[in-house]
Protein backbone atom coordinates (compact mmCIF):
# COMPACT_ATOMS: atom_id res chain seq x y z
CA UNK A 1 0.00 0.00 0.00
CA UNK A 2 1.44 3.40 -0.93
CA UNK A 3 2.02 6.31 1.43
CA UNK A 4 -0.60 8.30 -0.46
CA UNK A 5 -3.20 5.56 0.03
CA UNK A 6 -2.32 5.33 3.73
CA UNK A 7 -2.83 9.06 4.10
CA UNK A 8 -6.23 8.96 2.41
CA UNK A 9 -7.40 6.05 4.55
CA UNK A 10 -6.08 7.66 7.72
CA UNK A 11 -7.89 10.87 6.89
CA UNK A 12 -11.14 8.98 6.44
CA UNK A 13 -10.62 7.17 9.74
CA UNK A 14 -9.98 10.43 11.56
CA UNK A 15 -13.16 11.97 10.24
CA UNK A 16 -15.15 8.84 11.11
CA UNK A 17 -13.73 8.86 14.64
CA UNK A 18 -14.45 12.54 15.10
CA UNK A 19 -17.97 12.21 13.70
CA UNK A 20 -18.63 9.54 16.30
CA UNK A 21 -17.10 11.34 19.24
CA UNK A 22 -17.06 15.10 18.70
CA UNK A 23 -20.80 15.64 19.06
CA UNK A 24 -20.82 13.66 22.26
CA UNK A 25 -18.10 16.01 23.55
CA UNK A 26 -19.95 19.11 22.39
CA UNK A 27 -23.04 18.08 24.30
CA UNK A 28 -21.06 17.38 27.47
CA UNK A 29 -20.14 20.98 28.35
CA UNK A 30 -21.55 24.46 28.01
CA UNK A 31 -20.77 25.72 24.48
CA UNK A 32 -18.37 28.64 24.08
CA UNK A 33 -17.74 30.72 20.99
CA UNK A 34 -14.00 31.17 21.62
CA UNK A 35 -11.09 28.75 21.91
CA UNK A 36 -9.27 28.27 25.20
CA UNK A 37 -5.66 27.03 25.31
CA UNK A 38 -4.49 25.42 28.55
CA UNK A 39 -0.81 24.70 29.14
CA UNK A 40 -1.06 22.30 32.04
CA UNK A 41 1.41 22.30 34.90
CA UNK A 42 2.78 18.75 34.87
CA UNK A 43 6.31 19.40 36.13
CA UNK A 44 9.15 18.57 33.73
CA UNK A 45 6.98 17.59 30.79
CA UNK A 46 4.44 18.78 28.25
CA UNK A 47 0.66 18.78 28.30
CA UNK A 48 -1.67 21.07 26.37
CA UNK A 49 -5.46 21.10 26.23
CA UNK A 50 -7.38 23.07 23.61
CA UNK A 51 -11.11 23.49 24.05
CA UNK A 52 -12.46 24.52 20.66
CA UNK A 53 -15.47 26.77 20.10
CA UNK A 54 -18.45 24.54 20.75
CA UNK A 55 -16.66 22.44 23.36
CA UNK A 56 -14.58 19.84 21.49
CA UNK A 57 -11.52 18.97 23.58
CA UNK A 58 -8.18 18.08 22.00
CA UNK A 59 -5.31 17.20 24.33
CA UNK A 60 -1.68 16.97 23.27
CA UNK A 61 0.63 15.09 25.63
CA UNK A 62 0.02 14.36 29.29
CA UNK A 63 3.31 14.80 31.12
CA UNK A 64 5.44 12.19 32.88
CA UNK A 65 3.14 10.92 35.64
CA UNK A 66 -0.19 11.36 37.44
CA UNK A 67 0.46 15.07 38.11
CA UNK A 68 -1.64 15.80 35.04
CA UNK A 69 -4.82 14.63 36.76
CA UNK A 70 -5.06 17.56 39.16
CA UNK A 71 -4.22 20.12 36.47
CA UNK A 72 -6.70 18.63 34.02
CA UNK A 73 -9.47 18.52 36.63
CA UNK A 74 -9.00 22.24 37.31
CA UNK A 75 -9.14 23.09 33.59
CA UNK A 76 -12.31 21.11 32.80
CA UNK A 77 -15.82 21.82 34.06
CA UNK A 78 -16.80 19.84 37.14
CA UNK A 79 -17.89 16.33 36.26
CA UNK A 80 -16.54 16.42 32.70
CA UNK A 81 -14.67 13.15 32.16
CA UNK A 82 -14.49 13.04 28.36
CA UNK A 83 -11.65 14.02 25.99
CA UNK A 84 -12.53 13.92 22.30
CA UNK A 85 -9.03 13.49 20.92
CA UNK A 86 -5.73 12.68 22.66
CA UNK A 87 -2.51 13.32 20.75
CA UNK A 88 0.94 11.95 21.63
CA UNK A 89 3.51 14.31 20.10
CA UNK A 90 6.24 11.65 20.28
CA UNK A 91 6.81 8.57 22.45
CA UNK A 92 8.97 9.90 25.28
CA UNK A 93 7.97 9.41 28.91
CA UNK A 94 7.61 13.09 29.81
CA UNK A 95 5.06 13.47 27.00
CA UNK A 96 2.98 10.28 27.04
CA UNK A 97 3.03 8.59 30.44
CA UNK A 98 0.34 10.76 32.01
CA UNK A 99 -2.14 9.13 29.63
CA UNK A 100 -1.67 5.87 31.53
CA UNK A 101 -3.30 7.61 34.50
CA UNK A 102 -5.82 9.66 32.50
CA UNK A 103 -7.29 6.47 31.02
CA UNK A 104 -8.13 5.30 34.54
CA UNK A 105 -10.35 8.35 35.09
CA UNK A 106 -11.38 9.75 31.68
CA UNK A 107 -12.98 8.45 28.52
CA UNK A 108 -11.12 9.25 25.29
CA UNK A 109 -12.61 9.27 21.79
CA UNK A 110 -9.43 8.53 19.81
CA UNK A 111 -5.65 8.65 20.08
CA UNK A 112 -3.24 10.08 17.49
CA UNK A 113 0.50 9.36 17.37
CA UNK A 114 3.38 9.44 14.89
CA UNK A 115 3.83 5.68 14.48
CA UNK A 116 7.10 5.48 16.39
CA UNK A 117 7.86 3.52 19.57
CA UNK A 118 9.85 4.45 22.64
CA UNK A 119 13.01 2.60 23.69
CA UNK A 120 12.17 -1.09 24.35
CA UNK A 121 13.30 -0.66 27.95
CA UNK A 122 10.58 1.88 28.74
CA UNK A 123 7.76 -0.31 30.05
CA UNK A 124 5.25 2.53 30.28
CA UNK A 125 4.95 2.76 26.47
CA UNK A 126 3.73 -0.80 25.74
CA UNK A 127 1.57 -0.50 28.86
CA UNK A 128 -0.16 2.56 27.37
CA UNK A 129 -0.64 0.90 23.98
CA UNK A 130 -2.13 -2.15 25.69
CA UNK A 131 -4.50 0.01 27.74
CA UNK A 132 -5.66 1.88 24.61
CA UNK A 133 -6.27 -1.43 22.85
CA UNK A 134 -8.10 -2.93 25.83
CA UNK A 135 -10.51 0.01 25.85
CA UNK A 136 -11.05 -0.33 22.07
CA UNK A 137 -10.01 3.28 21.47
CA UNK A 138 -8.99 4.07 17.86
CA UNK A 139 -5.19 4.54 17.67
CA UNK A 140 -4.38 6.44 14.47
CA UNK A 141 -1.01 7.27 12.90
CA UNK A 142 -0.56 10.71 11.32
CA UNK A 143 2.33 12.80 10.03
CA UNK A 144 3.25 16.09 8.44
CA UNK A 145 0.71 17.30 5.92
CA UNK A 146 -2.26 15.66 7.65
CA UNK A 147 -5.11 17.74 8.99
CA UNK A 148 -8.06 17.33 11.34
CA UNK A 149 -11.14 19.48 10.89
CA UNK A 150 -13.16 20.03 14.04
CA UNK A 151 -16.94 20.38 14.18
CA UNK A 152 -19.37 21.91 11.74
CA UNK A 153 -17.13 24.92 11.09
CA UNK A 154 -14.42 22.64 9.74
CA UNK A 155 -16.38 21.07 6.94
CA UNK A 156 -17.09 24.15 4.85
CA UNK A 157 -16.35 27.82 4.48
CA UNK A 158 -13.16 29.85 4.37
CA UNK A 159 -10.11 28.57 6.22
CA UNK A 160 -10.21 31.65 8.49
CA UNK A 161 -13.49 30.39 9.98
CA UNK A 162 -12.43 26.76 10.40
CA UNK A 163 -11.45 24.95 13.55
CA UNK A 164 -8.60 22.64 12.65
CA UNK A 165 -5.34 21.00 13.63
CA UNK A 166 -2.67 21.10 10.91
CA UNK A 167 0.31 18.77 11.34
CA UNK A 168 3.29 20.66 9.89
CA UNK A 169 5.93 18.09 10.89
CA UNK A 170 7.40 15.47 10.90
CA UNK A 171 8.09 15.01 7.20
CA UNK A 172 9.19 11.57 6.03
CA UNK A 173 12.87 12.21 6.78
CA UNK A 174 12.23 13.44 10.32
CA UNK A 175 9.73 10.67 10.96
CA UNK A 176 12.48 8.09 10.29
CA UNK A 177 15.13 9.90 12.36
CA UNK A 178 16.98 7.99 15.06
CA UNK A 179 16.46 11.05 17.27
CA UNK A 180 12.91 10.82 18.63
CA UNK A 181 12.77 14.57 19.21
CA UNK A 182 12.90 15.04 15.42
CA UNK A 183 9.72 12.97 15.07
CA UNK A 184 7.59 15.16 17.33
CA UNK A 185 4.38 16.64 15.99
CA UNK A 186 4.40 20.33 15.19
CA UNK A 187 0.73 21.30 15.32
CA UNK A 188 -0.75 24.55 14.10
CA UNK A 189 -4.12 24.86 15.81
CA UNK A 190 -6.37 27.30 14.01
CA UNK A 191 -9.65 28.71 15.27
CA UNK A 192 -11.37 31.97 14.37
CA UNK A 193 -9.30 34.64 16.11
CA UNK A 194 -6.58 32.41 17.60
CA UNK A 195 -3.63 30.52 16.14
CA UNK A 196 -1.53 28.30 18.40
CA UNK A 197 1.71 26.50 17.50
CA UNK A 198 2.65 23.41 19.51
CA UNK A 199 6.21 22.23 18.95
CA UNK A 200 6.95 19.14 21.08
CA UNK A 201 10.74 18.77 21.59
CA UNK A 202 11.97 19.89 18.16
CA UNK A 203 15.44 21.39 17.79
CA UNK A 204 17.16 23.81 15.45
CA UNK A 205 17.16 21.36 12.51
CA UNK A 206 13.38 20.96 12.42
CA UNK A 207 12.90 24.66 13.08
CA UNK A 208 15.14 25.54 10.13
CA UNK A 209 13.14 23.26 7.86
CA UNK A 210 9.90 24.85 9.02
CA UNK A 211 11.31 28.33 8.38
CA UNK A 212 12.33 27.26 4.86
CA UNK A 213 8.79 25.98 4.26
CA UNK A 214 7.45 29.26 5.55
CA UNK A 215 9.66 31.26 3.15
CA UNK A 216 8.41 29.42 0.07
CA UNK A 217 4.79 29.75 1.18
CA UNK A 218 4.26 26.05 1.85
CA UNK A 219 3.07 26.92 5.34
CA UNK A 220 2.40 29.97 7.48
CA UNK A 221 4.18 29.72 10.81
CA UNK A 222 2.71 32.87 12.32
CA UNK A 223 0.89 32.17 15.56
CA UNK A 224 -0.60 34.20 18.39
CA UNK A 225 0.55 31.61 20.92
CA UNK A 226 3.75 29.54 20.81
CA UNK A 227 4.53 26.56 22.99
CA UNK A 228 8.31 26.96 23.25
CA UNK A 229 10.08 23.84 21.96
CA UNK A 230 11.74 21.33 24.26
CA UNK A 231 11.00 23.02 27.57
CA UNK A 232 13.14 26.02 26.62
CA UNK A 233 16.26 24.03 25.71
CA UNK A 234 19.19 26.12 24.49
CA UNK A 235 19.19 23.92 21.36
CA UNK A 236 15.74 25.15 20.30
CA UNK A 237 13.92 28.43 19.64
CA UNK A 238 16.34 29.82 17.08
CA UNK A 239 16.25 33.46 15.98
CA UNK A 240 14.77 32.86 12.51
CA UNK A 241 12.11 30.53 13.90
CA UNK A 242 10.98 32.96 16.59
CA UNK A 243 10.82 35.81 14.12
CA UNK A 244 8.78 33.71 11.67
CA UNK A 245 6.27 32.71 14.34
CA UNK A 246 6.19 36.20 15.92
CA UNK A 247 4.06 35.11 18.88
CA UNK A 248 2.24 37.46 21.21
CA UNK A 249 2.34 34.84 23.98
CA UNK A 250 5.09 32.27 24.53
CA UNK A 251 4.65 29.48 27.06
CA UNK A 252 7.49 27.37 28.45
CA UNK A 253 6.39 24.07 29.96
CA UNK A 254 9.11 23.17 32.43
CA UNK A 255 9.64 21.71 35.88
CA UNK A 256 11.05 23.74 38.76
CA UNK A 257 14.77 23.20 39.44
CA UNK A 258 14.98 20.53 36.74
CA UNK A 259 18.30 18.77 36.15
CA UNK A 260 18.52 19.89 32.50
CA UNK A 261 18.88 23.60 33.17
CA UNK A 262 15.66 24.36 31.26
CA UNK A 263 14.89 26.98 30.19
CA UNK A 264 18.30 27.99 28.88
CA UNK A 265 19.43 31.57 29.41
CA UNK A 266 20.21 31.87 25.69
CA UNK A 267 16.64 30.83 24.85
CA UNK A 268 15.21 33.49 27.16
CA UNK A 269 17.52 36.07 25.59
CA UNK A 270 16.37 35.15 22.07
CA UNK A 271 12.74 35.37 23.16
CA UNK A 272 13.38 38.88 24.48
CA UNK A 273 15.30 40.07 21.42
CA UNK A 274 13.32 38.37 18.62
CA UNK A 275 9.75 38.75 19.90
CA UNK A 276 7.53 41.05 21.89
CA UNK A 277 5.81 38.08 23.48
CA UNK A 278 4.48 37.81 26.98
CA UNK A 279 6.43 34.86 28.41
CA UNK A 280 4.74 32.48 30.85
CA UNK A 281 6.32 29.45 32.53
CA UNK A 282 4.58 26.55 34.21
CA UNK A 283 7.33 26.26 36.83
CA UNK A 284 6.63 29.81 37.99
CA UNK A 285 3.02 30.39 36.91
CA UNK A 286 1.40 26.95 37.16
CA UNK A 287 -1.20 26.15 34.50
CA UNK A 288 -1.48 28.92 31.90
CA UNK A 289 -4.71 29.68 30.02
CA UNK A 290 -4.82 31.81 26.85
CA UNK A 291 -7.97 33.01 25.09
CA UNK A 292 -9.59 36.07 23.52
CA UNK A 293 -12.19 37.93 25.55
CA UNK A 294 -15.44 39.39 24.28
CA UNK A 295 -13.66 42.49 22.95
CA UNK A 296 -11.15 40.40 20.99
CA UNK A 297 -8.22 41.08 23.34
CA UNK A 298 -5.78 38.25 24.00
CA UNK A 299 -5.91 37.25 27.64
CA UNK A 300 -3.36 35.26 29.62
CA UNK A 301 -4.54 33.74 32.90
CA UNK A 302 -1.94 32.25 35.26
CA UNK A 303 -2.63 29.85 38.09
CA UNK A 304 -0.05 31.54 40.29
Amino acid sequence: MTNKTNTIIIGILVFIALDLFIWRGILSIVPDHVAHDYFLDVGQGDSELVIFPGGTKVMTDAGPDDTVLASLARALPSGDDYIDLAIISHPQLDHFNGYNFILDHYRVGAFIYNGRDDDPGVAAWPALKAKIAAKHIPFITLGGGDKILIGAGGSAGASSTRNEVDFLSPNLAFDQSAELNDTGFVELIKTPGLRTLLTADIGFNVEDWLVAQNKIGATDLHADVLKIPHHGSKYSSGDAFLRAVSPRVAVIEVGAKNKYGHPGSSTLERLASDTNAIVARTDKNGTVEVYRDGSGKLRVSKEK
